[in-house]
């Protein structure tokens, strides 16, 4: 016993001050890249790399559950329910006022070198155009079957090529579409390009309305054609709005919901909201209004922000944050501040872009509602609206807050909508680039604790290493003074079990 303590003795007394700086200085520089990994870990995918590993791979290894357990069984089902409530909730919309690839976002890449898109956004859109411009006779049309493979094609120039093709064969209506969206320059090329599709699609569209009753084949081929008519019909409406030919936007996109009034999946309203906020037709824009605003139906953020906004205009010029302390909300203002709290429940995102304290980025072509897309998606567009009503975005900067105040637990429980889905931030970290746009988290996620645990680590051995560098006689005292201490519990139980055995088998243990 007495050998080991001055064996421990000899070695503490052989350890040199450059031995106590390089172990602390290591230590920091250990802990320091743990903190640095850790930090971009969590910035990248919102979560603790090393809590992550210890709940995936150590909980089981340490105390997993049994599955074959009822137990197990029940709370297996529990997720399974929880994991599809997730992905209901997390649906991604096609962006009603998404841009054209060919006229604004290959432009925006000429001009920056940065992709607007990502492969994710791009992937989703190939598969909308084969749902909407496909059908399982294409096979039968030379040209339609060339385009059902150029829909295929992940190869811009290689698309483009094949729709070239097919217009050689004959007027494509889904060829024309193809090279509107990703060929065509600017706005004006696209709407030329769309008029010759409108063209050739209006007499596939009749062809196909003859013969939809002959069959499954012809009813799928009606479907497709009805698809492509619409589509071709709206971006030629959102062609005129962005030349400036508003009030001839309006007529089409009404013409257009009354001639195919069940084809809600390309939210045409969204679009007729925006056109008429343009024109400043405030009473059209309450008459859609009053017709989309409804429980029954899907809730978006322009519908949200639109209703709320008619409310904020009715008060707005005339709000003052002081008069109204000191006199209280008025009925009107009361409305229209419950209308902007609404709207930030639905998506709390949005204020920040509108009140230009986020920067915005091109719109992707999905958006998720509720999420940050779909707040850049709206800002996007209607912030320009905002600013033409006189004091709104006062107003909207006032309150917006104070939405926060009535759903102090987000995720768990909501005050007019349903929880905020927790799923937002994966999904709009794949539909934005992250490259050069921070993706907005909603509920503020708090640090994890192995990052704050890493940054006191790394912090005490630097300061550590500091010391023992400047003054390494008083903290090779210090060093010795703290293992005494710290093997001081040991010594004690050491010479406590020597006193009770005997001498003799005290002997026998230490050779062993």
């Amino acid at each position: 016993m007495f050998g080991t303590e001055s064996s421990l003795s000899m070695f503490l007394n052989t350890l040199t001050p450059k031995f106590y700086v390089a172990l602390t200085g290591t230590s920091s520089l250990i802990s320091g890249l743990i903190l640095i990994f850790e930090w971009w870990y969590f910035r990248k995918y919102g979560t603790s790399f090393i809590e992550q590993v210890s709940v995936s791979h150590l909980r089981p290894l340490l105390g997993g559950v049994d599955s074959s357990s009822p137990s197990s069984s029940s709370s297996s089902s529990g997720e399974a329910d929880s994991s599809r409530q997730s992905v209901s909730e997390c649906k991604v919309w096609r962006n009603p006022l998404n841009l054209f690839r060919g006229a604004e976002y290959n432009r925006y890449t000429w001009v920056t070198g940065r992709e607007p898109l990502t492969y994710y956004d791009m992937n989703l859109s190939a598969q909308d155009h084969q749902t909407f411009f496909t059908c399982d006779s294409d096979h039968l049309r030379p040209a339609d079957a060339i385009m059902q493979k150029a829909w295929r094609e992940r190869n811009p120039p290689s698309r483009i090529s094949a729709a070239h093709d097919a217009l050689e064969l004959e007027d494509c209506a889904t060829a024309f579409i193809l090279l509107a969206e990703e060929e065509a320059t600017t706005i004006m090329e696209a709407e030329r390009l769309f008029r010759q599709a409108l063209k050739a699609g209006e007499g596939s569209y009749r062809n196909s309305q003859q013969l939809q009753h002959h069959g499954a084949p012809h009813e799928a081929q009606h479907r497709r054609d009805t698809n492509v008519l619409v589509y071709i019909k709206r971006r030629l409406s959102m062609c005129s709005r962005k030349l400036g030919r508003t009030r001839e936007a309006v007529k089409m996109m009404r013409d257009l919901m009354k001639e195919f009034p069940l084809l809600s999946m390309f939210n045409l309203h969204e679009n007729l909201l925006e056109a008429l906020l343009q024109l400043q037709g405030y009473a059209d824009v309450q008459a859609v209004l009053a017709k989309y605003d409804d429980i029954s139906l899907p809730k978006s953020a322009t519908i949200c922000y639109t209703a709320a906004l008619l409310k904020a205009r009715a008060v707005s010029d005339k709000f003052s944050p002081e008069a109204a302390s000191r006199r209280g909300l008025s009925t009107a203002e009361m409305n229209a501040v419950e209308a902007i709290h609404r709207a930030v429940e639905f998506n709390p995102h949005v204020p920040k872009y509108l009140l230009e304290m986020k920067s915005l980025i091109l719109p992707p072509e999905h958006i998720l509602k509720r999420g940050d897309s779909e707040a850049i998606a709206y800002a996007f567009f209607h912030l320009q609206h905002w600013k033409r009503v006189e004091g709104a975005l006062n107003l909207l900067h006032c309150t917006w807050e104070g939405t926060f105040r009535m759903i102090p637990y987000p995720l768990e429980k909501g005050h007019l909508f349903y929880p905020y889905p927790i799923c937002t931030e994966t999904a709009d970290r794949e539909l934005l680039p992250t490259v050069f746009h921070e993706v907005s988290v909603y509920p503020k996620k708090e640090l994890p604790f192995f990052i704050l645990f890493t940054a006191g680590l790394c912090s005490f051995t630097a300061m550590l290493a500091l010391l023992t560098h400047q003054f390494p006689e008083l903290m090779g005292v210090f060093a010795k003074a703290f293992l005494s201490t710290l093997f001081a519990p040991l010594n004690f139980i050491m010479e406590k079990v020597e006193s009770i055995l005997p001498s003799s088998l005290w002997h026998q243990l230490t050779r062993i």
